[in-house]
């Protein structure tokens, strides 16, 4: 019996054709590889010494012409470093950049300098994030050189709080309905001790409604707090957690379903979502059970400290602003084949901070911040059209 055709896929409207400049716009892959190479190696290999879980036989597309949907769960309260340590890992171990997913972020990241790690500016974008809007993640569906990364929990994913800890918020059904829509396939993975990025930090959403005016999305209120005034460098920092990367379950959205896309409606989308939702908060807390009970492994770090200590300061957070600093100098400077950070010669701290004195400002309690502001929000603007 001959098999029935597969529906045909969408075409790109003329508003998709001509947002596809978002492909290639600030994104360099030279860049994503030295950003690894010179920066995420030793940070991963120390301080989060992160792990992937089934990523063996790393999942391929189920239908070529159409990027395959990666989705975790947000690390609530925490600055975006599960994200950067999993792609990180991810270049590691894929034979090419195609393998590797472009993240959809939330734009809040890329409207203000200070959301970028440490002001370098358009960092995110140049290691490829999009953000996450609906006209950007419907032309993402017709680029076909990468799969996508998205975290369908959106901004209440981040800001949900440590008392909701691995409690999957409601996800976009925009994931639902362009993964039936273009018939490709949803592969979960779930990021565990990623709440440990940042513990026992809380938010309030009349508090989360007066930061988003500034471009902060959300305000954690916690032991780091203070620090954040009396040392600016907390604002990026992250506690030494071992981050688990765990590979779930591929979902094919559109067998959850007999209606074809012309018939589904909001309901039905919020319907499928929150069967999606369920899914993977299963997974999600069998994930937990399994890798989430030693965040920390204390032990642990210390043997990869003392066996990196040539690197010492590099491998602590408080090193990071100038570390990062004059990565981006070099590499704006002398390109990718002329970074050369000299991480274990004696003096290159104080060196990094005579070459980028805007770092000093970091150290600097409360005032410090003033510099900080005035670079973080220059060109500052704000942005509401976020995925659903």
């Amino acid at each position: 019996m001959p098999t029935a055709p597969s529906p045909a896929l969408p075409l790109p409207s003329p508003a998709i054709l001509a947002n596809q400049h978002i492909y290639s716009d600030y994104f360099d892959e030279d860049y994503v590889r030295a950003v690894d190479k010179h920066l995420l190696q030793l940070l991963d290999r120390v301080w989060f010494r992160s792990k992937l879980v089934g990523f063996e036989n790393y999942p391929q597309r189920n239908n070529p012409e159409r990027p395959l949907l990666f989705a975790s769960n947000h690390s609530g309260m925490a600055f975006p470093w599960d994200a950067m340590v999993a792609l990180s890992h991810l270049l590691r171990i894929l034979p090419g950049m195609y393998h590797l997913p472009r993240p959809l972020s939330a734009p809040m990241l890329s409207q203000s300098v200070l959301m970028n790690p440490y002001l370098i500016p358009n960092f995110w974008k140049k290691c490829g994030c999009v953000d996450a809007t609906t006209l950007n993640f419907e032309t993402m569906m017709y680029c076909n050189d990468h799969n996508l990364m998205l975290y369908p929990e959106g901004v209440p994913g981040i800001g949900k709080g440590f008392n909701r800890k691995y409690q999957l918020q409601r996800l976009a059904t925009s994931i639902i309905r362009l993964g039936i829509e273009h018939r490709t396939d949803i592969m979960p993975y779930y990021t565990v001790n990623g709440e440990y990025l940042n513990p026992y930090a809380y938010s309030w959403d009349w508090l989360n409604k007066w930061t988003k005016k500034i471009g902060i999305p959300f305000i954690p209120v916690g032991p780091i707090i203070i620090m954040v005034l009396l040392q600016p460098w907390f604002f990026y920092l992250a506690y030494p957690a071992k981050l688990t990367f765990v590979l779930g379950t591929r979902i094919k959205p559109y067998e959850l379903t007999e209606k074809p896309p012309s018939e589904l409606t909001r309901e039905d989308y919020l319907a499928l979502s929150e069967q999606v939702r369920q899914q993977m908060q299963t997974e999600l807390d069998a994930a937990v059970r399994a890798h989430g009970q030693q965040p920390y492994r204390w032990g642990e770090l210390w043997q990869r400290i003392k066996a990196n200590w040539s690197y010492f300061p590099f491998f602590l957070p408080f090193a990071w602003p100038e570390l990062f600093r004059e990565f981006e100098r070099q590499y704006a400077e002398r390109g990718p084949e002329g970074v050369d950070l000299r991480l274990t010669k004696p003096g290159s701290w104080l060196r990094m901070i005579w070459r980028n004195p805007f770092t000093l400002t970091f150290f600097i309690p409360v005032l410090g911040w003033i510099p900080i502001a005035i670079r973080g929000y220059k060109g500052h603007r704000i942005g509401k059209s976020i995925i659903n």
